[in-house]
């Protein structure tokens, strides 16, 4: 086993967990919105402060990878790199789809033999996908996909699929279909992760500190307001 800081910065919820052998140590969130430039950084001195108290070394820092706000995204994977190198720990990055989904499994909403689609808000009509089975098997890969009524058909007319994070609200009226369920306020957290990264670190799945980056699905494009006056 082994003692990690979790962080996750994806959607606009910001959290970090530092877990020892699956035992939550500490945990920090702000769901109130984009603080995490602000916020993160204090998270992670007092998760450091707890390490030095009950006089720990850290092995690893997990850090939720995406899809979702690059913003947010950047500012996680920053801090997570630092800590790395400060610490002379491991990284682990886990998918945030797989995370919401993980979560949904283990609130007891998703039935036996069901399809989970975690899903994360893009813009307009569109999200970013994913689809898990109850036992957390990726059945198909992430994909920015924009909702209809037709979406999703191949899925949801053999089994029932429980939608859930914060990209499917606004799929509700959308996607009506028998099997279509919908489980609210299904968010990623960083305490979430525990369980996730402890098996990462387990089966030795890490990252090059130097050369991870997030996975966005799509690149970041800057937009300027319509207003902006150019002097």
């Amino acid at each position: 086993m082994a003692t990690i800081i979790n962080i996750e910065t994806s959607t606009s919820s910001c959290s970090l967990a530092l877990a020892s052998d699956g035992e939550i140590l500490f945990s920090a969130c702000d769901p109130t919105g984009m603080n995490h430039a602000k916020l993160l950084g204090g998270y992670a001195k007092e998760a450091e402060n707890v390490l030095k108290e009950k006089n720990l070394h850290l092995d690893a820092v997990c850090v939720s990878k995406g899809p979702g706000s690059y913003t947010g995204l950047r500012i996680g994977v920053s801090m997570a790199k630092g800590l790395c190198f400060g610490a002379d720990a491991k990284l682990i990055a886990v998918d945030t789809l797989a995370l919401i989904a993980h979560t949904a499994i283990k609130s007891g909403a998703v039935k036996p033999g069901a399809l989970v689609c975690p899903m994360i808000d893009a813009r307009r009509m569109e999200v970013y996908a994913s689809f898990f089975d109850d036992s957390l098997n990726q059945v198909r890969a992430t994909s920015a996909d924009i909702i209809d009524e037709n979406s999703y058909a191949e899925y949801l007319g053999s089994k029932e699929v429980f939608f859930c994070g914060n990209g499917s609200d606004k799929c509700q009226k959308v996607l009506t279909g028998a099997n279509a369920k919908f489980i609210p306020n299904i968010i990623p957290l960083a305490e979430n992760m525990v369980d996730l990264s402890e098996r990462k670190y387990a089966e030795q799945k890490f990252e090059d500190v130097a050369y991870f980056e997030p996975e966005y699905v799509k690149e970041f494009v800057a937009t300027v307001a319509k207003n902006k006056v150019l002097g």
